[in-house]
């Protein structure tokens, strides 16, 4: 019994409908069809270039294939499941549209080199759209950052509150977890900037191709030396997920701060209407529900990485049928993440801080014992001996709900001598944030320094 599939020859029997649609791919490999037609037009001029074919029949391919890339404009094309994938709906396309020269399109390639140059081609035209987003997300960073270089509040660690920080500082710590994405996702450009076309199926081709005019034709920045490696790497894939899934465990911990500051126990932080939603039954609710949809499609994100890494896990050299389920997840982390990113963006941009509940935070909570136990130190008093003795303020200021800076000093100085009435300006939150540096200079001298930092590797960008 005849078939009507390009690769059909050899086979008497045919699939039935159903088997059919289980092995096309052609429902989500069709968002590769523009660069499909890219490729083929890189190709079809090399064919003629190199006398493969002649260059009329060259000419009347890239021509038949323009006319496909304008129509794909328009909307115009339609894709068959019966082609089985966006490669061999392209063929049947030019087909009918030029006659059977388009089955000369397909000399000297496999669609194992083909489908992975289009992969390669898909996710090199959608990292610069990735890092273009981050950037706008650490501009909002940097100008919320340098309104509140400032404003204290109360830093956590184990979510219990640690020492007297500023939100500036905190905000920057978030510009340096998304300047390591950028760089990841930078660095992720240079193992897609490779051209697979040449390898054919696994071995290369007799034709006398010419791989370089193809990369020149396509923009790829060189070529794979290894034609088994071309067509079964799936490496530049699998970083795009990695670095996707660590972008969105930093958004998801962010998430989870605006989720938590911006509840009635904490108020530190209102989102605006544009990012959050109301209850069907609560009239009063104000929900931070884009938040959390981040921080839920981080889940999302992760299970796409482990699905590839199972795929990919135990394939033999070279290509295998179990590598079409490798662009689904990257597809759909793709929109996940810019979507993902842009939506911080604008809840950084509406974001409304309560800068006196903030402060008030740093109050009564002994945040600053770690401030006396220094001071102390500075005093001659071994760390250790100081740090005992702010613990046994810390519980007495407990039991009588009396915080540090509120102790009588003979109370103060009964614990230990050495403290002096000077205390009371180091035990404030505005004090004891300036009076730790880091990396040299005030807490507020220091965020600063780091806006100006910042704002350089941005320009540097431009």
């Amino acid at each position: 019994m005849a078939t009507a599939k390009l690769w059909g020859g050899r086979f008497t029997a045919k699939a039935a409908e159903w088997v059919d649609e289980f092995g096309a791919s052609i429902h989500f490999d069709q968002k590769m069809a523009s660069e499909d037609l890219e490729g083929s037009i890189a190709h079809a001029k090399m064919l003629g270039k190199q006398a493969i074919i002649s260059e009329k029949e060259s000419a009347e391919i890239v021509a038949g294939l323009q006319a496909l890339q304008k129509e794909l404009e328009n909307g115009q094309l339609v894709f068959d499941v019966k082609n089985e994938d966006i490669h061999m709906n392209m063929e049947a396309l030019l087909t009918e549209k030029i006659g059977a020269v388009a089955g000369k399109l397909h000399t000297a390639r496999s669609r194992n080199d083909q489908v992975a140059t289009d992969f390669h081609l898909w996710v090199k035209h959608r990292l610069p759209d990735v890092l273009t987003v981050l950037t706008e997300l650490q501009e909002e960073l940097l100008i919320l950052a340098s309104k509140h270089s400032g404003t204290i509040m109360s830093g956590y660690t184990h979510l219990q509150h640690a020492q007297p920080i500023t939100y500036g500082h905190y905000l920057l710590a978030y510009f340096e977890m998304f300047q390591r994405d950028y760089e990841r996702f930078e660095f992720n450009q240079k193992h897609t900037d490779i051209l697979p076309l040449g390898a054919a199926a696994l071995s290369g081709t007799t034709f006398p191709i010419d791989r370089e005019f193809v990369a020149e034709q396509l923009d790829f920045g060189s070529i794979y030396h290894n034609s088994l490696d071309a067509v079964s790497d799936r490496d530049f894939a699998l970083e795009f997920l990695s670095n996707a899934s660590i972008l969105m465990m930093h958004l998801s911990r962010m998430a989870e701060e605006l989720i938590l500051w911006s509840t009635y126990e904490f108020n530190y932080v209102e989102l605006s209407d544009d990012f959050s939603t109301g209850s069907s039954i609560m009239p009063q609710k104000k929900n931070a529900d884009f938040a959390e949809l981040v921080r839920g499609k981080t889940g999302r994100t992760y299970g796409s990485l482990m699905a590839l890494l199972t795929t990919m896990k135990s394939l033999p050299l070279a290509y295998n049928k179990d590598m079409q389920e490798d662009k689904e997840q990257v597809f759909d982390v793709t929109d996940t993440v810019i979507a993902s990113v842009k939506i911080f963006t604008g809840i950084l941009n509406g974001l409304k801080v309560h800068e006196k509940r903030m402060l008030a935070s740093t109050q009564d909570d002994f945040s600053n014992a770690t401030e006396l136990a220094d001071y102390l130190a500075t005093k001659g008093v071994p760390f250790r001996q100081a740090h005992a003795i702010v613990g046994q303020l810390v519980l007495a200021g407990i039991t009588t709900h009396t915080p540090l800076q509120e102790m009588a000093l003979a109370d103060l100085k009964s614990a230990a001598p050495q403290i002096e009435d000077d205390i009371y300006n180091v035990l404030k939150s505005e004090t004891a944030v300036n009076r730790r540096t880091s990396i040299g200079g005030t807490a507020v001298e220091n965020v600063k320094k780091e806006i100006v930092r910042n704002q350089a590797i941005l320009e540097a960008r431009a």
